[in-house]
């Protein structure tokens, strides 16, 4: 019970008994006074009756004493009237039967009225001739007493329920601040650090709201000193501290995660940027005036890439750039190798350079499993052929095993798509993802999709043709099927009860495709199981408000959002706070790193799950491949992990 309401049952109480006393006190009261009123009126009618009749008892006219007594004892006041002799013997006697009318007889048995009695002397002359006695009636008393209770049990029951209303209004005004401190805690809870001001004027209310202020406090500051670690840890291990961007670890371990793995279908570019004349600009201008340019040249990388899914900069040494961008096809390399030479020209026209010919960019695109260093090479090779090109030059070449299987161009993937979309030849693979205490205990499965091409027998994966779809505008109406598909698997035959699946955020601006999710939510609240919707941490922020809107209404529903490549971007964690998704997934470049509890991506998965456990964020790794990696896992009491020493992905038949 609330302290609200125990306040005011305390209160009614108090009432209740206050009432029942002073009901109680002004009763006997009541009840004594008319005791006494009938006592009185009882002694007064025998007095005077005895006077009246004296002189008739002297002239022995009974008869009119008789009428006498008649007419007083007519009145209805009186039980008995009784005239005896000297002797007691009874000469004329009136009595009236007790009946009390509009009195419950329940009321008559809890309170007793006796009927007073009195006595007077009748004389004859100077003798006495005899008594006159008589007794009050109790059934006017009983009326009174009763019309009297009436009166008060309706009195005191309105002021009772003046008092109560007025008292649950006054407790409810005196308990706001501990209701605004009950608030306070909730929103601790969600991580939502609330400060209550002004401060209540009841000093020991204050002193509490205080305390519970000076704590929110603190808490909001420990989270932010995590964050602060976790993000500081990961700046100076993975980037670049003058330009921000990722440091030659940083590229190696995304490369090394994505490409560098024979066992999957990859696909995507890799661009080498170099800046020309730059020890000479340091030496002629000063560092100042180099370290201008080398932010200009990261700023100028960060536009051209911005609309590349899950692209990754790094700044390898002095003036050299990469541009890594995975899943992305030819003609996006060429879109941006074309950007950044046309963006160079015109820094050169700021002069920013020592002369016009700022750099330049080689970039290879690959659809097989490469290395690091091969590609570095390679690009290494292109790069020298650019600078053949004339200033601001590029060039980016293919670098291919499998080109004749793959839709080349825009046009030729349109077709494909369009024919893909028209039968929904969509498959579904599922891969575990199991608690981190337990290889054997499902925490969810995730789906993945990959389609079939017309010309071969070849399956690819999102990763290869969503980017495409992405910029053919085509991704909702994929999210869309896999949503289909996914909405008719029997979780009974997989048994898994909650389902994670891949969605790109560019699909949160299709207005009728979200309305149409919510439906079939909606639909099937009953029976689906629970919908994970997952998105990849680069390209969420970019879409943060609409995906925070997404995420408010799936909640509703029982369903929920998480992150994907958590770590892949150096966004700052404070938004995690507001977007609090059901989990984050660390990315498999930091878990390919997992060596030792020496090593940086270590600690930078421990700080991370400090972060996200104390905003109630569950922290899954995927990419675990070996088993000393999964034990390193438990020992950061992470809670899930996902990779191929789980379990490969499987086809899901629908």
């Amino acid at each position: 019970m609330t302290l609200y309401r125990q306040l005011l049952v305390f209160m009614v109480a108090l009432f209740c008994l206050l009432y029942f006393g002073a009901w109680y006190a002004k009763l006997q009261s009541t009840r004594n006074f008319l005791v006494n009123q009938l006592e009185s009126h009882a002694q007064d009618t025998a007095t005077s009756l005895g006077l009246s009749i004296s002189p008739h008892m002297a002239t022995d006219d009974i008869v009119t004493v008789e009428t006498m007594i008649n007419a007083v004892f007519d009145r209805g006041y009186y039980r008995t009237i009784k005239l005896q002799d000297i002797e007691s013997q009874p000469l004329y006697e009136l009595t009236l039967q007790i009946r009390i009318q509009g009195v419950p007889s329940w009321f008559i048995r809890m309170i007793p009225l006796e009927s007073p009695g009195a006595n007077a002397i009748v004389m004859s002359g100077w003798n006495q001739a005899g008594t006159i006695y008589v007794q009050s009636h109790t059934g006017y008393a009983y009326k009174t007493l009763w019309d009297t209770s009436v009166k008060m049990t309706i009195y005191f029951a309105v002021t009772g329920i003046v008092v109560i209303i007025l008292g649950s209004i006054g407790i409810g005004v005196l308990l706001r601040p501990l209701r605004r401190v009950e608030q306070q805690a909730e929103a601790l809870c969600r991580r939502e650090y609330q400060i209550q001001d002004p401060l209540p004027k009841t000093r020991e209310l204050r002193q509490v709201v205080s305390a519970m202020n000076r704590m929110t406090t603190k808490v909001k500051a420990m989270f932010q000193e995590q964050a602060a670690i976790a993000e500081r840890l990961r700046k100076n291990a993975y980037s670049d501290v003058l330009t921000g961007l990722g440091n030659r670890r940083y590229i190696e371990g995304q490369v090394t995660a994505r490409v560098d793995r024979k066992e999957i279908t990859v696909n995507g570019a890799f661009l080498l940027i170099q800046i020309h004349n730059l020890q000479q600009l340091n030496q002629d201008k000063g560092f100042e005036a180099g370290d201008r340019l080398v932010k200009r040249v990261a700023e100028t990388l960060r536009n051209a890439t911005r609309t590349v899914t899950n692209s990754a900069l790094a700044r390898l040494t002095g003036g050299d750039f990469v541009a890594f961008l995975p899943d992305a096809a030819m003609e996006d390399a060429e879109h941006v190798a074309k950007t950044i030479a046309r963006d160079f020209s015109r820094l050169a026209g700021e002069h920013l350079s020592i002369d016009e010919n700022l750099g330049h960019i080689g970039g290879v695109a690959y659809d097989h499993p490469c290395s690091f260093s091969q590609l570095l090479a390679e690009t290494d090779a292109v790069l020298r052929s650019a600078q053949q090109q004339g200033i601001n030059g590029w060039e980016v070449h293919c670098l291919s095993k499998t080109t004749d299987d793959v839709p080349q161009g825009e046009q030729e993937w349109k077709t494909t798509f369009t024919s893909v979309l028209a039968s929904k030849k969509l498959h579904l693979f599922g891969q575990s993802v199991v608690t981190a205490d337990s290889e054997q205990q499902p925490l969810q499965k995730e789906i993945f999709s990959r389609i079939p091409l017309p010309k071969s027998k070849k399956i690819i994966s999102a990763g290869v043709f969503m980017p495409i779809a992405e910029r053919l505008s085509l991704v909702s109406s994929f999210d869309r099927i896999v949503l289909e598909k996914v909405l008719q698997i029997d979780t009974g035959k997989y048994d898994f009860k909650e389902i994670a699946v891949n969605m790109s955020p560019a699909s949160l601006q299709d207005a009728s495709f979200i309305q149409w999710i919510l439906q079939q939510l909606k639909k099937g609240r009953s029976h689906l199981p629970k919908i994970i919707f997952e998105f990849a941490e680069f390209s969420a922020v970019q879409y943060l408000e609409e995906l925070r809107k997404f995420s408010l209404e799936v909640k509703k529903h029982g369903h929920d959002i998480g992150l994907d490549h958590f770590g892949q971007s150096f966004t700052n964690f404070g938004y995690l706070k507001s977007l609090q998704p059901a989990y984050v997934k660390i990315d498999r470049a930091y878990t390919s790193e997992l060596e030792d509890e020496q090593s940086d991506s270590y600690f930078f998965i421990g700080s991370l799950c400090s972060v996200a456990h104390s905003l109630d964020i569950l922290v899954v790794a995927e990419g675990v491949e070996k088993k000393k990696q999964f034990q390193m896992l438990c020992d950061l009491h992470l809670d899930g992990v996902q990779g191929y020493f789980i379990a490969k992905p499987a086809e899901i038949i629908i």
